[in-house]
């Protein structure tokens, strides 16, 4: 058992008393086979779009084709609306306790902690070969799969996605002489773009997220995907990446943008600093930034944004990431990105394992992720879905065709936050004038108290 887990489920012992009991939440009998779909969502509060889809849709088809199938199956959506710890602790117990629902809602940076934990299993040992001959892996790029991959095996099925992209100004552009069709190919034309920038008089002309006011944002929009521009993942073949040449060279491309002036140092620091940065470049003082499809969705849109932009339509252009040269990115990439998500898992310990897998293939159904979303352009785990609603919105077509191939996931285990502030901790380092050198020794010294030296590539 992982650490985090070892003190979720020790915290709780005394509970158990309180779990379903007798295996999972589903079960059967004379009036039929019942199975429970468990999420952290209810309605009128916390993601009450996804419980209102559950119980209105999911619940009333998924019993109707079993009653046409002769099947007599009752589902029942045990909703939840707490702190997200707080959700994955009950789950943790649950299972622990062999008892909980048969589909269960995760993030999708649990997986590999759960699974270490023995708590979830691969869906084809839990359900059979019927998963391996589902539909649906044809439709979710390989890359996709990985939210709800461990260890090589697929644990979960993952929901909606994102990816990162570098969002830029194009009439800040356009003073500096840059194209407004603008494609760098490498970080050396990220920070050319970024001087020609700042020439041009642009108060801020590169944003990428650093330090520990960030929080995970500098990890996910800034420290990852450069790393994985440089050929690394911070997490591969069982060790953690420590000082190597490829995390010196992250840090030295943040060391290029912070020491030149290229960007903000103050801004990094700044309790709200992230919140600081969307408003600036929705006010046109930024020119380049780095973040996800949400920064598009929900902070610049005109009409509903957190920090509306009634020009993003015709201003705002969004790039790949690239890598550090052509072809050097992680695969052999020319381009990176970094993605999240959450996924579902049917409980190893379901009375129903088959039918339980049935209940979750058809949550995943072109058919149900379409009527998840509701009317609205959303990402999705599917590219059926995606090409279908997605053309209306250029930009989130974009991620979907030309970034989901080539993205990357965080590595799903209980220790993961602990080395991801140690990341940004780095990234601080740096911005505050400390040498690469200084930084990244400091890092690995704190990555090796972390998960232990033997554990670390260096």
């Amino acid at each position: 058992m992982r650490p985090a887990l070892a003190v979720v489920a020790g915290a709780v012992l005394a509970l158990a008393g309180c779990g379903t009991g007798g295996g999972s939440g589903g079960g059967s009998g004379g009036d039929g086979v019942t199975l429970v779909i468990t999420a952290n969502a209810i309605s009128g509060g916390k993601n009450s779009d996804s419980a209102e889809w559950t119980k209105s849709w999911v619940i009333p088809r998924f019993e109707a084709a079993q009653k046409a199938r002769g099947r007599t199956v009752h589902v029942l959506f045990q909703p939840s609306g707490v702190d997200d710890e707080q959700y994955k602790t009950k789950i943790a117990l649950d299972l622990k306790s062999r008892t909980g629902a048969d589909v269960i809602d995760l993030d999708g940076i649990w997986v590999g902690e759960f699974a270490q934990a023995g708590y979830v299993k691969p869906l084809a040992e839990v359900a059979g070969p019927e998963v391996d001959a589902w539909e649906g892996w044809a439709r979710i790029p390989r890359t996709v799969q990985g939210l709800g991959v461990f260890d090589g095996k697929r644990y979960a099925l993952p929901q909606g996605t994102d990816g990162r992209v570098l969002f830029y100004n194009k009439k800040l552009f356009s003073r500096a002489g840059l194209p407004s069709e603008w494609r760098p190919s490498s970080w050396q034309e990220i920070l050319d773009a970024g001087a020609a920038l700042k020439r041009a008089g642009v108060p801020v002309p590169i944003q990428i997220d650093a330090g520990t006011a960030m929080g995970e944002a500098t990890t996910m929009q800034g420290v990852l995907p450069l790393l994985a521009g440089a050929g690394a993942e911070i997490y591969a073949g069982g060790r953690w990446t420590g000082a190597t040449q490829a995390l010196k060279d992250m840090l030295g491309f943040y060391h290029q943008i912070y020491a030149t002036g290229l960007g903000d140092p103050k801004l990094q620091q700044e309790a709200q600093g992230r919140d600081k940065s969307f408003a600036r470049f929705a006010e046109g003082k930024i020119g380049i930034l780095a973040e996800g499809d949400y920064f598009w969705r929900s902070v610049i849109e005109p009409k509903t944004g957190v920090a509306p932009m009634a020009t993003r339509d015709a201003d705002v252009g969004y790039a790949l990431i690239p890598a550090q040269r052509p072809g050097a990115g992680i695969r052999g990439q020319d381009a990176v990105s970094m993605s999240g998500g959450a996924v579902r898992v049917v409980n190893p310990f379901s009375k129903n394992p088959g039918l339980a897998w049935e209940l979750l293939s058809f949550m995943h159904s072109a058919e149900a992720t379409t009527a998840q979303l509701a009317g609205a352009a959303r990402i999705t785990s599917r590219t059926d879905v995606n090409d279908m609603v997605l053309s209306a919105d250029p930009m989130l077509k974009f991620v979907s065709d030309e970034v989901l191939p080539i993205t990357a996931y965080r590595p799903p285990l209980a220790v993961y936050p602990q080395v991801s502030v140690a990341l940004q901790e780095a990234t601080a380092d740096v911005v505050s004038g400390r040498s690469v050198d200084e930084a990244a020794a400091s890092y690995q010294r704190k990555l090796e108290a972390i998960v232990g030296a033997s554990n670390v590539a260096r």
